[in-house]
């Protein structure tokens, strides 16, 4: 695949009442048709964001959305979006969700669809999360046993970041829990023509 220089990202402010949300837009794609799907599915994800997070009804509410840039190299661009909200009760809550794109064709990429058809990516992932676990003396909730198929990642300094919803592994006061796994460690079930095939090559 050609080298492609890294698309540009601005920032796009929109409001609402008693919102503030800004939104990564992709500019400079190698085509505008990869640029306008990349923000077409970044645009969906935000607005799934918003309407997960509830209403804001409550004369105390509030929402802010953001974004984080986590890799925009080798043809791959992966980012999370963030959304707070408080909606009332004891504490505002945080929703992330991240996409991680093939900057040439727009594609976004399933965990699934990061590894070879048929490899045992749960069990090798779950593994690695679960020896992280015992190493950084985590507790979660409830015994951990696996990932989810489709468990929430982003892609950042050649690894491979696994991450967990407020409440979904840990207590709340631990925030999002991030396991980054080299894709060195997973290299016999990358998908190289997927987005963590660059990333096994050196620069």
């Amino acid at each position: 695949m050609a080298w492609q220089p890294p698309v540009m990202i601005r920032s796009s402010r929109v409001t609402f009442p008693k919102a503030e949300i800004w939104i990564p837009v992709v500019t400079q794609a190698p085509n505008a048709a990869a640029g306008k799907q990349m923000n077409e599915t970044i645009k969906d994800t935000v607005r799934k964001l918003i309407e997960n997070q509830g209403s804001l009804e409550d004369p105390r509410a509030e929402m802010q959305g953001y974004y984080e840039v986590k890799t925009n190299e080798k043809n791959v661009l992966s980012l999370s979006l963030f959304n707070y909200a408080y909606t009332g009760g004891a504490h505002g809550l945080t929703l992330q969700a991240s996409l991680t794109f093939d900057t040439t064709s727009g594609r976004s990429y399933s965990l699934a669809q990061l590894f070879k058809p048929g490899s045992p990516y749960i069990r090798r992932l779950s593994e690695l999360v679960k020896a992280q676990i015992a190493v950084r003396k985590l507790e979660p909730l409830q015994p951990f046993e696996s990932i989810r198929p489709d468990q929430d990642f982003y892609v950042a300094d050649r690894s491979l970041v696994i991450y967990f919803q407020l409440y979904e592994l840990l207590p709340y006061v631990y925030g999002f829990v991030y396991f980054p796994i080299s894709v060195y460690e997973i290299q016999d079930i990358v998908n190289e023509q997927g987005p963590l095939g660059p990333m096994l090559v050196g620069d």
